[in-house]
């Protein structure tokens, strides 16, 4: 088969449409002819190697991924030959596709059964490959954990990418005014457009005067601020999220793109009774659920760009670069 490979970190150029051994069918696995493969913030750091995540070389790029089975293992019930599928792509034992378990990017993926989920008639494969890692995570952070509801308001730091287009789509479909943050005006009047009612350049503007300016100062007893901050950046964003939530408000995260270690100020989680959520992942029901949702058309994928797979190194050159807007997904 042909497939995108890396056999050493660096650039993206060292990413090539080559010739790659077939995946090996075990009796617990199914097989999958790639009808779409999506990218995720992680591809870039896996390449670049900005992680203590020990890659295996040569590897395929991405972890998500739809398509038909084409091959069943000895063992395998319950599906058939040319039932379209959506992969989960977390394997107890191999770790996470694309990271320690060769990725998607290719003409055909291995997968254990158990990691199948069905795809419903309605879905494209590109809307499907574009769903399990950014909208599963999503899902999970904003309605399963943060339980957003309708009048509150919500703030999404870096609000442009994958899990942000999905976390502000999700909060305006619970009814939640949503503010959406972003360092690139162009990515602010995108978000405008798929549901945010305010936008803050964060490179222009301090998103905790912001809110001081617009809701409030919060003051305990009163009201002031918002009710949920949705902040996955970490880094030196940590206290301002606090300063901006007001009492009894909560703050959500599934990660630290920026780093893992915060400054801290106790003093506003206790004074305003705020609540810290933490979201790690998403699980294959609420991947199921968002195919659900975008079959009903209660939500649709923020898709960027579709490119061939044989231009995978195009791709994960534009999240390097920071060059896009939601999901770019890839196709035969």
């Amino acid at each position: 088969m042909k497939a995108a490979v890396f056999h050493e970190h660096g650039s993206s150029e060292n990413i090539k449409w080559e010739d790659f051994p077939d995946p090996e069918c075990g009796p617990d696995d199914v097989v999958i002819k790639v009808g779409a493969a999506g990218l995720n913030g992680f591809e870039p750091m896996i390449l670049l190697k900005t992680t203590a995540l020990k890659t295996p070389l040569p590897m395929i790029v991405a972890g998500d991924a739809a398509g038909e089975i084409v091959e069943l293992g000895a063992n395998v019930k319950d599906w058939a030959i040319s039932d379209r599928v959506s992969i989960y792509p977390m394997v107890a034992g191999e770790g996470m596709t694309g990271e320690t378990r060769l990725g998607t990017c290719a003409q055909y993926h291995r997968i254990p059964a158990s990691h199948l989920v069905r795809m419903p008639d309605a879905l494209t494969y590109e809307h499907a490959a574009s769903l399990p890692i950014a909208y599963g995570t999503a899902l999970r952070m904003m309605v399963t954990r943060a339980k957003v509801k309708a009048g509150e308001k919500v703030m999404i730091l870096g609000a442009a990418g994958g899990v942000g287009t999905a976390a502000v789509q999700l909060a305006k479909a619970a009814g939640a005014e949503v503010i959406a943050c972003s360092s690139s005006d162009w990515k602010l009047e995108k978000l405008k457009e798929i549901g945010a009612d305010h936008v803050v350049n964060t490179s222009e503007t301090n998103f905790r005067e912001w809110v001081w300016d617009n809701f409030g100062k919060p003051r305990m007893g009163q009201s002031g601020g918002i009710d949920l901050m949705v902040n996955y950046i970490g880094g030196d964003t940590w206290i301002d999220c606090l300063r901006s939530i007001g009492p009894g408000g909560r703050m959500t995260l599934c990660g630290a793109t920026q780093d893992y270690k915060t400054d801290n100020d106790c003093r506003y989680i206790w004074t305003y009774e705020i609540d810290i959520i933490g979201s790690n992942g998403w699980t294959m029901e609420d991947q199921a659920e968002m195919m659900r949702m975008v079959a009903a058309n209660e939500i649709t994928p923020v898709i960027d760009t579709v490119l061939p797979l044989s231009e995978t190194a195009k791709g994960v050159q534009k999240l390097i670069d920071r060059d896009f807007f939601g999901k770019i997904v890839l196709v035969p």
